[in-house]
């Protein structure tokens, strides 16, 4: 009985303590992009799913590819065929798709879709030899906001049915000028 009294406020303290380390809530509508990643994102890829389904979706710049939920679906002209260079905060936003592509609804050719084994060995599907990814910046299925971005090191476009940019895009003034090698085409 006689130790008692110190029960109480370790108590309360530990409460308090994982209260406040339980409530990280996700990030607010009105926060802006900065260079620190947002507190709720993974900075991993989404799983080692076995399989990606993959459909169309009409944009007010034309029809791209999405995931399942509609949400658009990207590549990053810095990527090669066989690897991502989307890594570490790059990650935060832009997600890749993991695992091997279904077709999905507006999708009648697969011809076009493949794979890559990521460095963390998880599986990232490809469209025409592009490594897919979707954007943090887009909230809603449709929404086309990491199109043309430059960001991470390199340009974003929004994968379309014919692996053709988005109709409408065009590289930023800032972008530098492509020199020698490393282009891939893209």
């Amino acid at each position: 009985m006689r130790n008692r009294w110190w029960a109480a406020p370790i108590m309360a303290g530990g409460a308090a303590l994982l209260a406040a380390c339980g409530s990280s809530g996700s990030p607010s509508a009105s926060s802006s992009h900065t260079n620190a990643a947002p507190p709720s994102v993974s900075t991993t890829p989404q799983s080692n799913a076995s399989s990606a389904t993959i459909m169309t979706h009409s944009t007010s710049k034309g029809t791209v590819l999405t995931n399942a939920q509609g949400r658009t679906l990207y590549w990053f002209a810095i990527d090669t065929f066989t690897k991502s260079n989307c890594t570490g905060s790059c990650l935060t936003y832009w997600p890749p798709v993991t695992g091997t592509a279904v077709a999905g609804s507006g999708v009648t050719l697969m011809h076009g879709f493949g794979t890559i084994t990521r460095s963390d060995g998880s599986v990232q599907a490809t469209y025409e030899g592009h490594p897919l990814y979707t954007y943090i910046g887009d909230s809603a299925p449709g929404q086309i906001n990491g199109n043309g971005k430059n960001l991470s090191g390199g340009l974003w476009w929004a994968m379309t049915p014919s692996g053709a940019k988005l109709a409408g895009a065009a590289a930023p003034k800032s972008s530098p000028s492509s020199g020698g090698g490393g282009g891939y085409g893209y």
